[in-house]
């Protein structure tokens, strides 16, 4: 059974969730452009970690989905998004929980960690070393794709880019504020971190830098590579069995 609901931000943002299945929290946090139907309801993630026996509760972030898309700049304060997905957990009041995301959704996570969360687990996915610690790099590629909209070379990355952006429905003035929260997280810190945390990348995606190199400076990392690349890993089988994997199995 698949429920949905919001709840209000403090600065009067409608978050939206989806959740599915009974027993331990997983909050699951999409990528940009994307929203919670899209990563892991269409192609059967959710289903399959419910199955495992998660709670899997998946926000829209804002400017995404269903969650309000407010185009005022004050809405977009550097870490507003793990802002939100704190503020969630406490309206939730749940405190034992794991954490999970692709690419957004991991920076976020990783966010989150830098900030202290204390999940059971954490996966990064879809995301490399660089795409932490130099957020500017990601963030300046996708203010070059909104800012020449219907004029990139077809079968370019920034044309996939933007049909993309057309299949989700996105609001491209929303979605390029959203840049502005980016927050590098240094690798002093993730070096630190003492939660057992798992990198799941497509072999063929480096986006967002190496996948490999994040999880050698995780204290407690466990690299686990799924078919395809960026775009593609997603909606294959092999990412919802690798987070099955990384949430369940004896592998630290």
């Amino acid at each position: 059974m698949m429920v949905s609901d919001s709840f209000k931000t403090v600065d009067g943002i409608d978050i939206a969730w989806r959740e599915t299945g009974q027993g331990r929290p997983l909050l699951l946090i999409h990528g940009f452009m994307s929203e919670a139907d899209t990563n892991w309801i269409k192609h059967g993630h959710a289903a399959v970690l419910a199955d495992a026996g998660y709670r899997v509760i998946m926000p829209d972030l804002r400017a995404h989905g269903r969650s309000g898309k407010p185009r005022a700049a004050e809405h977009y304060p550097p870490d507003v998004l793990a802002d939100d997905q704190f503020a969630l957990l406490t309206y939730l009041n749940i405190r034992n929980y794991d954490l999970a995301g692709y690419s957004l959704g991991g920076r976020t996570v990783s966010r989150m960690l830098a900030r202290q969360a204390k999940p059971g687990r954490a996966i990064i996915s879809g995301m490399g070393l660089e795409g932490l610690t130099h957020t500017g790099n990601r963030g300046a590629y996708f203010r070059e794709v909104f800012d020449n909209l219907g004029n990139h070379e077809r079968g370019t990355a920034a044309w996939m880019a933007e049909a993309f952006l057309k299949t989700t429905g996105g609001d491209p003035a929303a979605l390029r504020l959203v840049l502005d929260t980016f927050v590098d997280t240094s690798e002093a810190d993730i070096a630190c971190w003492t939660v057992p945390v798992a990198v799941v990348c497509g072999e063929q995606d480096d986006d967002n830098g190496s996948a490999a190199a994040l999880a050698a400076l995780l204290k407690r990392g466990k690299l686990f590579t799924v078919p395809g690349n960026h775009m593609s890993a997603v909606i294959k089988p092999e990412l919802g069995q690798a987070l099955v994997k990384a949430l369940t199995g004896d592998i630290w």
